[in-house]
């Protein structure tokens, strides 16, 4: 089948630059997707992004549809027929349907008789027919949360659409699309290149673009130079190191097609102000880079990414340097005023300001939190009274004039103003690390205070909404607590806190009055371990390990994830599908006997077969060995010694009947494998794990 490259751009008036790439990868895979569907085959797929276009490039993709064998069955051959041989109603129905004579169908010999079928080949439809709707349902299906009309128009985009360019080879496919007939010609730069080009072919696009044009319009190799141009210029002219936020960079990528990096200064008077109040103030107002010194301090430099190259460059750095002034002023004042305030003085400034509705405001949120705090502290070995004073302190940087107008930078002011106000300092850092982890893989508390503070509001949240029956649903979960749990668990595990889960959900539980759900520590507790499996899925360990230690039920996250790691390694084990295999024998075996009744006292003297008393011997030995390491916590090496046991359970098993007439030899053989499963059961339930084909 013939193939040729197909291009399709849409030029727009300048889009969000934070929704551009979301834009660009779903307009991209929405095609793919409609190709798939269609049958169509097509090689590589392209996606342009730049802020005022979108478009895709298919390499190689095929002239048509492949033409598709379709069979249809009509009636049993006996109903077809009459008695004579001639056509039925139901014959002659189906045939008129199709639009063919009876003499055109065919027979289908089944299992279930013979049955009239009617065979054709179906003819691909052209390409060039198909990728019209193909391209207006993958537009349809953007992420635009409102759409937008312009002009006499009552189509919708999320900004107006000005050309629309869709090419197959060297043919425009001319169907109309969002309302603008396509052609072969684009715009440049709307400064350097205010005109139309014409693109000859799909693979002239970015060529054009670039010589012609003044605009990159690959947003991955635009990104890269933008990266690789505001590293060079901070090495180059000031000796320093440009700070690259990822996210910002996306967005300075998505408003600029013709990216220029400059460097402009501000006063070093402003760098007595915290390095992150002026960052925020740089790269949230004005999308600028910063830059630090060899030593990590900020210098009174920033770098910005113009959309122009200008024949003055100089007058553009001018007018940025003129524009951050006053944005560095306003930092500068906000943080001279807030300082002459203490953070204990503003504790009571948190009483208006609503938490929930059902769970009271700000201010009563720190005081259970305080409460709960200072129980965490004195059980992970810190200082319950800092604590209990970081916690009452931790919000209340919330009503300075500094973060209400940079709210990113909630916690981080509250550490300097804590410093300023002469606080310990674990209670100054712990106003900053009550917020970690902020986001997955984000840093941890690194004080036992912070520590206490950032695991007790995660879980006066969790145990407050659940408690009022507010908990996620579906994709909602406004109060973020799946984070909070997530948060939780990482606190705990990496920083090796012997804290369970349910102690602490309870001693929450205790601060509230206006819970009205039943058992609502043990619902939170639940629905944390629950969160484990996503956490132990992007580790690579399988849903199965997580769901033996699961079945356990272990409150405490540090032990859960000691069980974890010692299953997943005995999973790795030769005997460990054997041994998993046996343990799903014994508990289907001690479950129709009696379960939970059966105990584990074996009487040696009952003891018949060379099997059975090999294996209780060897149960005995083993007892004697895993059950101190189970009390330390040594989940993996208890498992690795019980390993031993796959012989002398495989020669039991082929040996033993265990269900012998005798009662008291029946009941005794159920109280060995009872004992057996029971010392499996001190770390998970191995019988849930894959068992041996």
């Amino acid at each position: 089948m013939a193939t040729q490259d197909f291009l399709v751009e849409l030029g727009t008036e300048e889009l969000p630059p934070k929704a551009l790439k979301p834009l660009s990868d779903a307009f991209t895979q929405g095609i793919a997707r409609g190709l798939d569907e269609a049958g169509i085959e097509f090689g590589k797929i392209e996606a342009f992004a730049a802020p005022r276009r979108l478009a895709v490039r298919i390499r190689k993709l095929a002239d048509a549809q492949p033409d598709k064998s379709v069979e249809k069955r009509g009636p049993a051959v006996k109903a077809a027929f009459d008695d004579a041989g001639n056509p039925t109603r139901a014959l002659t129905g189906f045939a008129t349907s199709l639009g063919v004579t009876p003499d055109q169908l065919d027979t289908l010999e089944t299992d279930k008789g013979a049955w009239v079928v009617y065979r054709t080949v179906e003819q691909g439809k052209p390409t060039v027919e198909l990728m019209p709707e193909l391209v207006e349902q993958s537009l349809a299906g953007l992420p635009i949360p409102k759409r937008m009309r312009w002009g006499a128009h009552r189509t919708e985009f999320v900004r107006p659409v000005h050309w629309v360019i869709m090419l197959f080879g060297n043919k425009v496919i001319d169907t109309p699309i969002m309302g603008l007939t396509p052609g072969n010609k684009t715009r440049g730069h709307r400064f350097h290149c205010p005109k139309s080009l014409i693109v000859p072919t799909p693979g002239d696009y970015e060529v054009v673009l670039r010589q012609e044009g003044y605009v990159i319009a690959d947003f991955a190799g635009r990104r890269e130079q933008i990266r690789a141009g505001v590293t060079e210029l901070a090495e180059k002219e000031a000796g320093g190191k440009a700070v690259i936020d990822e996210d910002l960079l996306d967005e300075v990528t998505a408003l600029n097609e013709w990216p220029v990096p400059l460097m402009g200064r501000f006063e070093e008077r402003f760098l007595e102000v915290p390095a992150e109040a002026l960052i925020s103030s740089m790269k949230e107002h004005q999308k600028y880079f910063h830059v630090v010194a060899a030593d990590g301090d900020m210098l009174p430099l920033f770098i910005t990414v113009a959309n122009i190259q200008s024949k003055d460059p100089a007058q553009v750095i001018s007018g940025n340097e003129k524009v951050i002034r006053p944005r560095l002023s306003d930092a500068a004042f906000f943080y001279e005023t807030d300082r002459k305030t203490r953070l204990e003085d503003r504790v009571d400034a948190l009483k208006p300001i609503v938490f929930q509705e059902k769970l009271g405001s700000i201010y009563d949120k720190s005081v259970r939190v305080a409460a709960l705090a200072r129980k965490i502290a004195g059980a992970i070995g810190s200082d319950p009274a800092l604590a209990e004073r970081a916690a009452m302190l931790a919000k209340t940087d919330l009503v300075t004039e500094m973060v209400l107008e940079f709210t990113d930078l909630q916690g981080i002011m509250g550490q300097y103003y804590a410093a300023n106000d002469g606080e310990p300092e674990d209670v100054a850092k712990a106003l900053n690390e009550q917020y970690m982890p902020r986001f997955a893989g984000d840093n941890l508390p690194t004080t036992l205070t912070g520590c206490a503070i950032a695991i007790a509001d995660r879980l006066d949240s969790l145990v407050g909404l659940f408690g009022i029956h507010q908990p996620p649903s579906g994709t909602r979960d406004p109060f973020a607590l799946r984070r909070a749990s997530l948060g939780v668990l990482r606190i705990i595990i990496e920083r090796e806190l012997p804290l369970d889960l349910q102690t602490c959900c309870e001693w929450a539980q205790e601060n509230f009055t206006v819970l009205t759900e039943q058992n609502t520590a043990s619902t939170v507790v639940d629905y944390m371990l629950e969160r484990f499996r996503a956490h132990y899925d992007e580790q690579g360990i399988g849903a199965e390990v997580y769901l033996a230690v699961h079945a356990r039920r272990p409150t405490r996250p540090l032990d859960f994830d000691r069980r974890v790691k010692a299953v997943e390694a005995f999973r790795q084990l030769p005997e460990a599908q054997a041994l998993a295999g046996a343990n799903k024998r014994v508990s289907n075996i001690l479950t129709k006997q009696g379960g939970d009744s059966i105990g584990e006292t074996v009487d040696a003297s009952l003891l018949q077969d060379s099997a059975e008393k090999a294996l209780a011997e060897q149960v005995d030995q083993q007892a004697a060995k895993v059950l101190p390491l189970f009390e330390n916590g040594d989940y993996a090496s208890a498992l690795s010694s019980l390993a031993s046991l796959r012989e002398p359970v495989d020669n039991f098993f082929d040996e033993v009947m265990v269900m012998a007439d005798d009662e008291a030899i029946r009941n005794n053989r159920l109280a060995l494998l009872n004992r057996l499963r029971n010392l499996f059961l001190r770390v998970a339930d191995i019988s849930l794990l894959p068992a041996a084909g």
